[in-house]
């Protein structure tokens, strides 16, 4: 049965569903390979699925609290039959991600009480950063906000060129100094005059790659301290962006991320392209921050806020 009702329309529904369609293929021709001529689930098919969840980018720690969970359900049940395995693992992967941080929106909104909302961005370089601010912009002036984007990713020219070109297709002012220049003074300006000029949202563009960690987390504390002295609480929301179709490696760039700034919120793009879609779940569950946007293709209305619901709902159903 579908879940999903009056939060998304239908022509976001089968984007979602089209969008995970290398992903579902992948695991349900696994899972038909690792049940095939068994009746009943037992420790040999138990074995076979950790290893269809593993392969699939759901992540080691992720799968072992899966399998151990259908195993309570069959050491209570008696006997599962293999046919019932597809609604017990939606089930149990559908409690694991209500179990997160991640809370359900129903759109691209802000809170109503925090003007300008102030969102710094971060991610490594290719994972589709600058593009998924773009679209952000895009989806928040669709919504009748002020938006305003600050290119502090000076490291690179492209990136500066490629948040003007946003900025130009979108409608929304950039702030940008060009390449090598101070990141915080860009963010400095970029807050200042969002603050000036009664914006709404400012996103702040960041560098995706500095030499050492160290560099990075220092560059990011400088960052926060000079918006800090217009907007006291800024950032209200540090985005990490990660790339779904490298799999495991975002979960590696996560961890590091975590560790070098406070990440309150993350989007994965790229998964229409991909196998590896269950790098969601292992993700959500893992370092418990709200998955909060999901990018599911090229135009701009494919990058949805992330709905846990119409995930699994859009995972388990089955192709006509």
């Amino acid at each position: 049965m579908a879940i999903f009702g009056g939060l998304f329309s239908k022509e976001k529904k089968k984007s979602l569903d089209e969008g995970l369609e290398k992903t579902k293929e992948s695991f349900f021709t696994k899972l038909g390979k690792a049940v095939a001529g068994k009746s009943k689930v037992d420790e040999e098919v138990l074995d076979e699925l950790e290893e269809v969840l593993i392969t699939s980018d759901v992540g080691v720690n992720t799968t072992i609290k899966i399998i151990e969970r259908i195993e309570e359900r069959v050491a209570r049940d008696k006997y599962l039959g293999v046919e019932e395995l597809d609604r017990i693992l939606r089930e149990e992967i559908a409690g694991l991600l209500a179990e997160n941080n991640t809370t359900d929106l129903s759109d691209f909104s802000i809170p109503q009480n925090i003007k300008p909302y102030v969102i710094m961005v971060v991610g490594v370089n290719g994972v589709g950063k600058t593009t998924t601010i773009g679209k952000l912009a895009a989806q928040y002036k669709k919504k009748g906000l002020n938006v305003l984007l600050g290119a502090a990713d000076t490291f690179r020219a492209a990136a500066v060129d490629q948040i003007k070109l946003w900025g130009e297709r979108v409608g929304v002012p950039v702030i940008a100094k060009g390449m090598n220049t101070d990141p915080s003074a860009v963010a400095f300006d970029a807050v200042k005059q969002g603050v000036d000029e009664g914006a709404d949202v400012v996103i702040i563009d960041t560098a995706g790659r500095l030499h050492t960690k160290v560099n990075l987390m220092n560059e990011l504390s400088k960052i926060k301290r000079v918006m800090q002295k217009f907007i006291p609480e800024a950032p209200h929301e540090v985005l990490l962006v990660l790339d779904g179709s490298t799999g495991q490696n975002a979960a590696i760039q996560a961890r590091e991320f975590t560790k070098a700034t406070d990440v309150s919120a993350l989007a994965i793009t790229k998964l229409d392209g991909t196998a590896k879609g269950g790098v969601v779940i292992g993700i959500s569950d893992e370092f418990k921050i709200p998955v909060k946007y999901i990018g599911v293709g090229e135009k701009v209305d494919d990058l949805q806020v992330f709905n846990k619901m119409e995930f699994v709902d859009s995972l388990f159903k089955k192709s006509l």
